[in-house]
């Protein structure tokens, strides 16, 4: 306090306020150093127990590594010697558990071959059949321990199975016994004189110990299900079933079945009727089926059984798993498609099928055969219309294709007035229904109205009179009355038939021409048929489907029933085959021509044999081809033919002669007479009908079908003109020569006719 004062008093420059200030902040630094010297004082006891407890810890660690050391010498040693005794004593103990459960096995699998020889030798077969499954089911537990493998399991399987087959042996006796098939001598035989001699015994022998509450069937059923081979042996039985007694019921129609129940035995044999009709109605064979079903239920199919994996059942119920698909195929392709109506008149006296097949399923369930919802042969049947649909289509298509391919050249002669026999519609708007058909003709006689003033000839749009094939005159009668039962039939049949008859005509484009392709080339009257008969087909199909049209459904009434479509294609389809035909006689013209040696060098006697010879062969080939025509082609197309033919003749002469350099005197005249043989005889090739006297019409109109027949005519003028006629028939240009020869051709001719002369100079020169 005195260093402070006099510090303070030395410095002269605090105030005395100051210095009170800090002599208080001194005074507290003083206390502060005296509460630390106290606790100090305080701390010092409890340091000093610290360090001992410090040197109290080092000595216990001490302990604890000295004693850690003892036991990781010795206790370890020990644990580890324990342990591996506490483990080899468990090992042991699992052995020895799997031992005894093994031997139980064993045990249990001995216990149950025993009780199972000795319920066989009792025929207590459920009973054996159960302690077999058990004796597998004790060798599966043994087979399945991994690790673990005994020689004896090999020689336990075979023994299980010896077991086995010896019991399944024991059934098969027993199946036998129960179940007798008496069949035909010749097993693969179909026929209805085997198939009565077939015979189903079934024997109910009645328990023989009466405390036995599963009789015999049973208990051999059962037993054969706990073993697993029932599967097969119904399998045999529903085979049998179907083949010797369900199928010939179906399939042969005298057939009866005759049911016989005597003491110990039920027979099932089979009568056949003398008077039966050919086809038994569907109620018939749901009937016969039926009566099999209930017996056979009665005396077999009503036993319950247990099957492993599907609870209780009865053997209907399998059995039915097993033949139904079969036997309901059989039923449907055996008798409900011979049933379908081929008349949509009878479709409404189908109902009577249909409630028939009900009640027959009906009956079928009632037994447990069949599944509720098992309905197939049902809804076959139910669908008949579509089934009506498809077997008229079927039956139309196929009559179709037999008129396709039978033969052409049976004609029958289309004339305007034809009548045949194609349906009668009704008005319109009469509203009367469609009537059945009967004969008419398409087209009515006598004039057509159009409007309230027009008239035309009743001849309008008729076809040209010609031959066709009766095969497609009664193709085009099938398409008449199909569409005709298509208009009372619903409007998916109606579709369904339209349809077809649209595929008949579309077979006939693919099928004709390929079936008979070889007779069409070959046969030049057969390509003229085939052309008229496309013709023919083309004429009905510009009219078919508007004929139909306000008689048909809703669903064709709209214009979609056509077949104009059709028509260019079958046009297409004539005139290609008939021209190719004509493509054949024009080259067998010019070959026949080309051995005319050039009609050169005439004077030669040889060569003109040879151009003699050509002209009579071509005349005869146009003979032929104009009788086998005859009367088959319309007659336009007839000359028209004939006139294309000959005109190919006459131009290959025409060019061959104005080829010529040189012509002589003397070849000018046989030229001349050998075209004069064309100009005489060609026209007679013109026989387009079979009188005579109608013929020379057409024989006089030659040049209107020949083109080059005045350029011919006008060859042979120059072959006998002198150079003034030639010069006088040229006129300037103006003549008739030049109107079938060009000026170079005629100087041509002129040069081949003529030596070189001032006259023949002058001609030349007027001749431009």
């Amino acid at each position: 306090g005195s260093l402070v004062a006099a510090v303070l008093a030395h410095s002269g420059r605090l105030d005395k306020e100051h210095l009170g200030a800090r002599v208080g902040r001194l005074s507290r630094r003083g206390e502060v150093c005296t509460m630390i010297n106290k606790k100090y004082s305080e701390f010092l006891p409890s340091m000093q127990s610290a360090e001992d407890l410090v040197a109290q810890v080092e000595g216990l660690s001490n302990n604890i590594d000295l004693l850690k050391a003892g036991i990781e010498n010795e206790v370890q040693r020990d644990l580890n010697v324990a342990v591996a005794e506490f483990t080899e004593l468990k090992q042991q103990l699992e052995r020895d558990t799997l031992v005894l459960s093994v031997l139980k096995k064993l045990q249990e699998f001995d216990t149950t071959i025993k009780e199972c020889n000795s319920a066989l030798q009792e025929k207590q077969y459920v009973a054996a059949a159960q302690q077999l499954e058990k004796a597998r089911s004790s060798l599966r537990s043994l087979e399945s321990r991994r690790g673990f493998e005994l020689k004896i399991l090999k020689a336990l399987g075979t023994e299980l199975t010896v077991q086995t087959q010896n019991l399944i042996y024991h059934l098969g006796e027993e199946w036998q016994k129960l179940i007798v098939w008496k069949l035909p001598p010749s097993k693969g035989s179909s026929s209805l004189e085997a198939v009565v001699l077939s015979e189903l015994h079934l024997y109910l022998v009645p328990p023989q110990d009466k405390d036995t509450a599963v009789p015999p069937v049973a208990a051999v059923l059962q037993a054969l299900a706990v073993l697993g081979e029932l599967h097969s042996k119904l399998k045999d039985f529903g085979h049998l079933l179907l083949q010797y007694i369900l199928k010939p019921l179906i399939s042969h129609p005298p057939l009866e079945p005759v049911p016989e129940e005597q003491p110990d035995v039920f027979i099932l044999r089979f009568r056949s009727q003398e008077l039966a009709l050919d086809e038994s109605s569907p109620m018939e064979v749901f009937e016969k089926i039926r009566l099999v079903f209930e017996v056979l239920h009665k005396h077999l199919l009503n036993v319950p059984l247990e099957q492993p994996g599907e609870g209780r059942v009865t053997l209907a119920e399998l059995l039915g798993e097993l033949i139904w698909e079969e036997l309901s195929d059989c039923l449907i392709h055996n008798c409900l498609v011979n049933s379908i109506p081929t008349n949509s008149s009878k479709l409404e006296q189908y109902k009577e099928v249909i409630e028939s097949t009900e009640e027959f399923e009906k009956a079928l369930k009632k037994m447990q055969f069949l599944k509720e919802d098992t309905t197939a042969l049902l809804k076959y049947a139910c669908n008949v219309d579509s089934h009506f649909a498809n077997k008229k289509c079927q039956d139309v298509i196929m009559a179709a294709r037999n008129l396709m391919t039978s033969e052409i050249h049976n004609t029958v002669k289309i004339t305007p007035d034809f009548s045949t026999a194609l349906p009668e519609l009704p008005d319109p708007g009469s509203g009367d229904h469609v009537k059945m058909p009967r004969g008419s003709s398409l087209v009515p006689s006598g004039t057509v109205s159009v409007g309230t003033e027009s008239r035309l000839s009743p001849l309008t749009l008729c076809l040209p009179s010609c031959r066709i094939s009766c095969s497609v005159q009664q193709l085009v009668e099938l398409a008449y009355h199909t569409l005709l039962e298509a208009t009372a039939s619903t409007d998916l049949c109606c579709v369904q038939l339209f349809d077809c008859v649209r595929n008949i005509f579309q077979l006939f484009y693919e099928v004709v021409p390929t079936y008979h392709r070889e007779n069409l080339q070959k046969l030049p009257q057969l390509a003229a048929i085939h052309h008229n008969n496309c013709m023919y087909i083309a004429h009905h199909l510009l009219t078919l489907g508007h004929q139909f049209r306000y008689h048909s459904t809703s669903v064709l009434s709209n214009g979609a029933a056509t077949f104009v479509d059709l028509v260019p294609g079958f046009r297409r389809l004539g005139m290609e085959c008939f021209l190719a035909q004509m493509r054949v006689q024009k080259g067998e013209i010019l070959e026949r021509l080309s051995s005319a040696r050039n009609f050169s060098n005439m004077d030669d006697e040889e060569n003109y044999c040879a151009a003699n010879k050509a002209i009579k062969q071509v005349l005869h080939q146009l003979r032929r081809l104009g009788m086998v025509w005859q009367d088959v082609l319309p007659v336009n197309v007839y000359c028209k033919a004939m006139g294309a033919l000959l005109n190919t003749a006459l131009a290959e002469i025409v060019t061959r002669i104005a080829a010529l350099e040189d012509i002589s005197a003397e070849d000018a005249d046989r030229l001349y007479s050998l075209c004069r043989i064309m100009v005489e005889e060609g026209p007679q090739v013109f026989t387009p009908l079979l009188e005579e006297d109608k013929n020379k019409k057409y024989q006089e109109e030659v040049p209107v079908y020949v083109q080059k027949w005045m350029t011919f005519k006008e060859l042979m003028i120059i072959l006998q003109a002198n150079l003034q006629e030639i010069v006088d028939q040229w006129a300037d240009g103006k003549g008739p020569l030049a109107e079938e020869f060009s000026a170079a051709e005629v100087k041509s001719l002129i040069r081949a006719l003529f030596q070189n002369t001032e006259r023949r100079a002058a001609a030349l020169a007027k001749i431009k």
